[in-house]
């Protein structure tokens, strides 16, 4: 068996990163380059730190994905989806495009090509943690099977996007590392998700615009800050990594203990809010 250590490694393997160019994802393609990895990054834009190999992508343009996906040369051993969007940008079907049609686009345009052993690591959101709750409604996206048939779909469930598209776009994506867990993993393709909490990325920017800074402030953690892209990245990494060989079809929260302090409040609750 492997030393620990070893585990966390990525030498000798061709991993892709989305949304490399910064927040979570330029500290992820910086990290695994370190590892070991030979590192294809994309993103709309190059980052100032290019990786091995950059290719163009834009997730909102169907033909870009394809585009990028038929760029990405060779076997693939671990994707990262960690490009996204906020709310903030104030264009609900342009969020669910980025965040979830168009990420799912470039991920089955190039699943067939990840190794036996190899790993999809997504990133969603703490907005995110209602997944349950509103599964029987975001299940309606996931049974759409291309970009179009899902902008129909929007445009069909306005309600669905009503509150910006952020939450229904992270939540579809935890949905859908479980509902491939079984077909994925029959080729030995493990996919899971990570739900960090407020981080310190450009994404703030979109947000503190939007809403205010009194919006990111109601977000206390009892760690008492915010976190740090490496923080991110660090989970993306171990879950992507042979170190959690056995790990699949979950979500991992990196919070801060948010959803914790949570539920500590509804035990200390009276009977009858606890229901």
């Amino acid at each position: 068996m492997s030393a620990p250590g070893e585990l966390v490694r990525y030498d000798g393997k061709h991993v892709v990163v989305t949304g490399c160019g910064s927040g979570i994802g330029a500290e992820v393609a910086r990290a695994l380059g370190e590892l070991g990895a030979r590192v294809t990054g994309l993103d709309v834009r190059p980052p100032e730190r290019r990786p091995d190999t950059f290719i163009e992508l834009d997730l909102a343009d169907p033909q870009s994905v394809d585009r990028a996906a038929g760029t990405v040369e060779g076997q693939v051993d671990a994707l990262f989806n960690v490009a996204g969007v906020s709310s903030g940008i104030g264009d609900p079907l342009l969020v669910v495009r980025i965040n979830f049609l168009g990420t799912r686009q470039f991920t089955e345009a190039i699943e067939e090509r990840i190794a036996p052993g190899g790993s999809i690591t997504s990133v969603s959101s703490l907005a995110a943690s209602g997944y349950r709750e509103n599964r029987d409604i975001t299940a309606g996206l996931l049974d759409t099977r291309s970009v179009d048939e899902g902008l129909l779909w929007c445009a069909e469930h306005p309600e669905a996007l009503a509150d910006g598209g952020y939450r229904l776009s992270k939540e579809a994506m935890i949905l859908y590392g479980m509902r491939r867990v079984g077909e994925l993993g029959a080729r030995g393709v493990r996919i899971n998700c990570t739900g960090p909490g407020v981080t310190d990325t450009p994404i703030l920017d979109q947000l503190r615009s939007a809403y205010g800074q009194q919006y990111l402030d109601s977000f206390t953690t009892p760690l008492g800050r915010n976190s740090e892209p490496a923080e991110q990245a660090a989970l993306l990494l171990f879950l992507g990594s042979a170190a959690a060989s056995y790990v699949t079809g979950q979500v991992i929260w990196a919070d801060g203990g948010i959803l914790a302090q949570r539920e500590a409040a509804l035990m200390t609750a009276d009977p009858e809010q606890r229901s």
